[in-house]
């Protein structure tokens, strides 16, 4: 059976902590650990015995909350602010460096690949 939330289809078979972590950009395990206490559900429950009227309270609780587009423009406009300022962290993420104090000497990659979000900004 799968299950659809927000647009998003889940198997039957999945956990609904793990599969809301996953499924959702801004939703960690914490996050989905605290929604399903707040609605009261087993976190370990299988998506397929959700009834209609918690999988309904699941979808008004996440349209609340600021997950995927809105959680990345948060991202985005937090890093827009550090480089408008001109703070060091702002400075690294325009030269797409890594912005944490991580050795640059050999493996800089992944930072280098991630911030590069926009150079003229």
């Amino acid at each position: 059976m799968v299950v659809h939330i927000l647009g998003k289809a889940f198997k039957g078979k999945e956990v609904i902590k793990i599969a809301l972590a996953s499924k959702f950009y801004g939703i960690g395990t914490k996050t989905s650990e605290k929604l399903c206490s707040k609605l009261g559900f087993y976190p370990w429950m299988r998506m397929h015995q959700l009834s209609e009227p918690q999988v309904m309270s699941i979808t008004s609780e996440l349209s609340n909350m600021t997950i995927e587009g809105d959680a990345r423009a948060v991202v985005k406009d937090n890093i827009q602010r550090l480089k408008k300022i001109g703070s060091y962290r702002g400075m690294r993420h325009t030269l797409g460096l890594p912005a944490r104090g991580q050795n640059t000497r050999n493996n800089a990659k992944t930072a280098r690949k991630l911030n590069k979000i926009d150079r003229r900004g």
